[in-house]
């Protein structure tokens, strides 16, 4: 994952070189301001939640220009965590994420549009399960501006629909868990 992180940082500044304004934000997963989190229906009678608990990343950001905006996150598939320990190691098995084989979730975008009212559309590659895919998140700004210990922050929030079948995990749960919601609730403190 450290490999994949430095790739993604570097990628980050690389991208902040462009626009005149634009920041670099790092992912605040160490104060534990940011989540990825997803929900799949269990059977059709209830919604099974969880989260992967081990990411990182950064993004890019311009008030002024957010169409310029861009991310990087990787995630380990074996911190998926859903409260319950079986179910836990069943999708860490070969039979869902195989996270012995594909340890790393990743995520780059490749553009994003803004609606020009706090929300828009960001597209990028998933890989996932060996397979890489486009993949549309539509995301919300949750705010921005100075924090308590001397830092600038930006938030987002974002969902974005997965085919399990497309990154090809065919276990059968019947056609309402055929696709999982991925919540993104992202913080990052300017670099």
């Amino acid at each position: 994952m450290k490999t994949n992180l430095i790739k993604c940082l570097t990628l980050g500044g690389l991208l902040a070189a462009g626009p005149l304004h634009a920041a670099e934000y790092a992912i605040d997963t160490e104060g534990a301001h940011a989540s990825v989190n997803f929900r799949a229906n269990h059977l059709g009678f209830s919604w099974v939640t969880g989260r992967l608990e081990k990411f990182a990343g950064s993004f890019i950001y311009d008030a002024a220009d957010p169409n310029s905006a861009s991310v990087a996150i990787t995630i380990e598939a074996a911190s998926v965590n859903t409260n319950q320990a079986e179910r836990d190691k069943h999708l860490r098995s070969a039979e869902f994420l195989d996270a012995a084989t594909y340890p790393e979730i990743t995520f780059v975008s490749t553009s994003y549009k803004t609606n020009g009212d706090g929300s828009g559309v960001l597209k990028g590659d998933l890989s996932l399960h060996g397979i890489t895919k486009p993949v549309t998140i539509n995301v919300t700004r949750v705010g921005e501006g100075d924090d308590p210990w001397g830092g600038y922050r930006a938030g987002f929030q974002g969902t974005a629909e997965l085919k399990l079948k497309e990154f090809g995990i065919n276990y059968n749960l019947g056609p309402a868990a055929e696709t999982v919601y991925l919540d993104l609730n992202i913080e990052g403190v300017r670099q």
